[in-house]
This record gives structure tokens, C-alpha cells and sequence, in this order.
């Protein structure tokens, strides 16, 4: 049979709830990245964002919404296990909508922090559980390229933050919290995902059979698996916390160049979409080429390569400081070798028996966030305010132990039939 035809109407359904599921996880998680020092410094009643409670009380709330990131994939994964991918995806999809839509009602920083955290919770069990609805119903073959179609939607769901926010740049110059009311719209996607996408039949079977003894998240440290765990949560915590350290600081530090800092709250504004939407197209592309990679070279050692080139393009951004032209189109560098990511979609998964599957990939990948939320706050107090420049250096520095672990891992090659 050809390979095209291997494709049936429950993988391409459970393919697009994936994607879509994933799409508006990038939105919602990346409309805070947009407006955050202007509504951070209204609700801290400061008059620039140059003030250094905007940097520190900001920090502070992308710290708690990386940490709900992760409590999110422990927690959904484990539901996922038990309860079903489909049914848990609906769960995810509702709570990060429902949240973010919540934080336009903030009128304290620790009430945007406690929305932020809650939404997180759902932005990171939706990982885990697409991921694992994917590995179970889509062919081996395909697994690179669907790894890196799922992870252009987060970053397609960026593309619509960024469209969201020109389209409401008359508003968010001055009520930057309305940003947030876009964040409801993936509840809508709930109504067709539990009518359309069935659960897998990997997951059915594997349930009927341990009825009665299903595994528990401390079986992922039983000892034929425990050290795959701890290779996999070694390179995510340090990948992540570099990764997020960039994409949370890149946006502040490029706002705070002297070429910069005088112009109005538009104007920056506009370079701020201008530098999320260079960063994301770039990654769309190094999806895609870390997909082809890995499906000739394997898992592991693109996964070395890849962090081994995030360091060396925050190396390239930041070693020297660049007039702020230069340094946008420098950006792209690091936006693609964010194709890492794209690699653990269908890299992790499969590492696991089935009933940890959801557990293991979420616990694994989203306990990282544990450590790059502590490296956010960490990054962002101990810089000198407005000169985030060592910030990200020291952020890209972490890729290279990152590399280094990687070596360690199983490897796995999706390039065979079925």
C-alpha cells in the first residue's frame, strides 16, 4: 500500500485537533509577551516602563506562568493517561482559554500572576496530550514532519498574537489588557474536538489490559527507564530555561537600546511585532529543516546540533552590541534553532509505555519549565535595569551542557515504514 494512503480520516482529524489545539496554545501563551511592560507597569501604577518594578514584578509573573507550564503537563498528562487524549485535550483547550481571557480583568499584578499560572496549566497539559494523540495514531514514517507541522502551529498561533495585537493597536496603546480577550476564542475549537476526534485505539487497548494496575508517575523512575528520565529532563530544563530567557528578555533589551528607548509606546510596539514576527518565521523554517535532518541523522544528534547552534546564535546577538537594525535581522539566528523543539514532539513520547506515555512526555519536558521559571526570575533580578544583554548571554550559555547531555540520549529513527 502506498504511504498516502496510510493516512485515514481519524489520523487527519486527530493531526488537525492536535494542530489547532497547538496553534492556540502559541496564541494564548504569547499575548502576554506582547503587552507585559505597559500592563505590567499600569497595574504597578509606575510612569515608564523603565521603572524597576515593570522588570521585576514581569518576571515575576512569566515565572509563575512557565511553573504553571509545568505543574500542567504533570497534571493533564497523568488525566490524559487515565481519562483519554481526546477527552483530556478538550480539558487543556478550556482552561488556558477561559484564563486567559480572565487576565483582562487584572487590576493587581498578583491577580494577572494568578490568571497567568492558571492558563499555563492548560497551555502545558495540551502539549503532552497532542503529542501523545499523534505517536499513537500517525504513521512512524511521518512522525519527523508532522513533529514539525505541530510546532509550526504554536508558532502560527504567534503569527496570530502578533496579527491580534496590530489589528488592536489602537486600543492596546492605551488598554493593553484587552489584548487578552482574543485568548477565549480556542474554547470554540472544544465543540468539534469531542465530536470529531475519537480516542486512540493504542490507548483503549492499553487501558482495558491494566484495568487494574495502571502505572504511576513514580514508575517513571523505575529502573529501565529512570535514566532515560533524567537525560530527557536534564536537556529540556536547560534548553527551556535558555529558550524562555530569550524569548521573555529579547523584547525588553531590544526596547531598552538608545536608539530605541526614545521613541513612543507605538512605535516600540511596532518593532516588537516586527522582532516576534522575524523570530517565529525563522522557526518555522528550522522546523522543518530539523525534521529532514532528523529523519536522515536521528533524533539525537540533531538534538545536539540544534542546541549546540542556539548558543552560538545568542553568542552572535549579544557578545557584541549591535545598533538596533542590525540586531533585528540578527534575531533570526536564534528563531531557528528553535527547531529543537519541534524534535521532542515525537522524540518523547514513544520513550514510554503507553499508560506513562502522556505522563512521561509531560513530566519530562514541562518539569524543565520548573527550572526555566526560577531561571527567568533569576535572569531578569540579577541584571542591571534596562541592560539585558548578559542576561541573554548567559540564557544561550546554558545550551551548550544542554548539547553535551543530549550525547547521552536513547536514539530513535522515524525514517522506517509504518
Amino acid at each position: 500500500m502506498r504511504e498516502g494512503r496510510l493516512i485515514t480520516p481519524q489520523q487527519w482529524r486527530s493531526g488537525i485537533a492536535a494542530w489547532l489545539g497547538w496553534t492556540f496554545d502559541g496564541l494564548d501563551m504569547h499575548l502576554y509577551t506582547l503587552v507585559y511592560a505597559q500592563f505590567v507597569a499600569q497595574l504597578v501604577h509606575a510612569s515608564t516602563t523603565r521603572d524597576p518594578r515593570v522588570g521585576y514584578y514581569a518576571s515575576i509573573i512569566q515565572g509563575a506562568f512557565l511553573l504553571g507550564w509545568a505543574l500542567g503537563g504533570g497534571l493533564f498528562g497523568r488525566i490524559g493517561d487515565r481519562l483519554g487524549r481526546s477527552r483530556t485535550l478538550c480539558l487543556t483547550i478550556l482552561t488556558y482559554a477561559a484564563f486567559t481571557g480572565l487576565s483582562s480583568l487584572a487590576q493587581e499584578w498578583w491577580q494577572l500572576c494568578l490568571f497567568r499560572f492558571l492558563s499555563a496549566l492548560g497551555i502545558g497539559g495540551e502539549w503532552a496530550v497532542g503529542a501523545s494523540l499523534l505517536a499513537e495514531t500517525w504513521p512512524r514514517r511521518w512522525r519527523p514532519w508532522i513533529a514539525a507541522v505541530l510546532q509550526t502551529g504554536v508558532n502560527v498561533g504567534i503569527l496570530m498574537a502578533v496579527f491580534a495585537h496590530w489589528a488592536m493597536a489602537g486600543i492596546v496603546s492605551t488598554q493593553p489588557r484587552w489584548l487578552f480577550v482574543v485568548g477565549v476564542l480556542p474554547a470554540l475549537l472544544v465543540l468539534w474536538v469531542r465530536r470529531a476526534v475519537p480516542e486512540t485505539e493504542e490507548w483503549s487497548a492499553a487501558r482495558r489490559k491494566e484495568q487494574h494496575a495502571l502505572p504511576r508517575i513514580r514508575d517513571l523512575f523505575r529502573p529501565e527507564i529512570r535514566r532515560t528520565t533524567l537525560l530527557v529532563v536534564a536537556v529540556c530544563a536547560l534548553g527551556l530555561t535558555g529558550h524562555w530567557a530569550f524569548m521573555f528578555w529579547n523584547q525588553i533589551h531590544f526596547k531598552n537600546l538608545p536608539d530605541v528607548i526614545g521613541l513612543s509606546d507605538r512605535e516600540k510596539g511596532d518593532w516588537g511585532r516586527m522582532v516576534l514576527y522575524l523570530v517565529i518565521v525563522s522557526s518555522i523554517l528550522g522546523n522543518f529543516v530539523a525534521a529532514a535532518f532528523a529523519r536522515r541523522f536521528g533524533y539525537r544528534r540533531v538534538i545536539v546540533w540544534m542546541c549546540a547552534g542556539y548558543f552560538l546564535a545568542m553568542c552572535g546577538c549579544y557578545a557584541v552590541e549591535w545598533p538596533h537594525r542590525r540586531l533585528y535581522y540578527l534575531l533570526a539566528l536564534p528563531g531557528f534553532f528553535q527547531g529543537l523543539f519541534a524534535l521532542f514532539t515525537m522524540y518523547l513520547p514513544p520513550l514510554f509505555p503507553t499508560l506513562l506515555r502522556t505522563t512521561g512526555a509531560g513530566f519530562c519536558y514541562n518539569i524543565g519549565r520548573v527550572v526555566s521559571a526560577f531561571g527567568v526570575v533569576f535572569f531578569g533580578l540579577a541584571t542591571n535595569v534596562g541592560d539585558y544583554r548578559l542576561t541573554l548571554l548567559l540564557a544561550g550559555g546554558l545550551f551548550v551542557p544542554a548539547a553535551i547531555t543530549a550525547l547521552f540520549l536513547p536514539e530513535r529513527r522515524d525514517a522506517g515504514p509504518g
